[in-house]
């Protein structure tokens, strides 16, 4: 069995964090695991509070992690502090990963802020690097790149700076746009665009649930672009049953 780890902030709703990528190994057939880099207080409404874990309490969770049990992938979400950044950028140094997934979580759709600003530096020049693929929405890639994306070619732009920083592909997720939901790879022999319909409402986690389902596929073996195509079209399948479970009916949680 395929195994794999996330190492991001708690949703205690479960619609986000590890618990959600928790549900979408469990989902996809992995043996997941899971490393808390971050404490929310959130529910349907928003994020109220964020708190981080001690960057030396996770660097010992993830040093007692894979010194004992080798993942086959390993996504990275919410890490909130340059320390949390670094600490684990040299765990993935240290035990060689090759299958790293990050999504560059910055802010909370309710406007909370997930990575403290000092800490954007260090997530660049310390843990791109080390990334098989980065899976920034637009407003991430354009607060990583300083290109404020309104285009195609905004966005050929700002991936191009993303690629200079060391992953080997980049996917910018262009749910922001409108029009279809298309999300674009970077970084292979061609650029490859992922088209969905686009779904009403609020969904919870939905960028979670993506990086989570592409760190599955990758785990498994399959090309980059294949895992990415995969993930694409799981989510587009389960954001058809998603629905509210708490008392903001507008924001929609994924059922497994």
């Amino acid at each position: 069995m395929n195994k794999v780890l996330s190492i991001a902030g708690s949703d205690p709703s479960s619609g986000a964090g590890i618990q959600v990528d928790l549900k979408v190994f469990q989902a996809l057939g992995a043996y997941g695991m899971a490393v808390p880099a971050a404490l929310t207080v959130q529910n349907s409404r928003g994020v109220a509070a964020v708190e981080p874990v001690s960057s030396s309490m996770l660097s010992k969770q993830i040093e007692a992690l894979l010194s004992d049990i080798t993942p086959d992938a390993i996504k990275t979400g919410m890490l909130l502090t340059r320390q949390n950044v670094l600490a684990v950028a040299a765990a993935m140094r240290k035990y060689k990963v090759r299958n790293l997934v990050i999504d560059p979580v910055l802010q909370s759709s309710s406007g909370k802020a997930l990575l403290q600003p000092a800490a954007i530096p260090s997530l660049k020049k310390d843990l791109f690097p080390l990334a098989r693929i980065i899976t920034p929405n637009i407003p991430e890639a354009e607060a990583l790149t300083g290109i404020a994306i309104r285009s195609e070619q905004d966005m050929d732009l700002a991936a191009g700076i993303l690629l200079d920083m060391g992953p080997d592909f980049v996917l910018i997720k262009g749910g922001h746009l409108e029009g279809a939901a298309v999300d674009t790879l970077y970084g292979g022999k061609t650029v490859l665009s992922f088209s969905t319909n686009r779904r009403k409402g609020d969904f919870h986690g939905t960028g979670c649930v993506l990086s989570a389902a592409i760190t599955v596929f990758i785990s498994q073996g399959l090309a980059v672009e294949k895992a990415v195509e995969k993930a694409k079209l799981r989510v587009d399948r389960m954001l058809k049953t998603a629905r509210p479970m708490g008392k903001n009916k507008n924001s929609r949680y994924f059922i497994f």
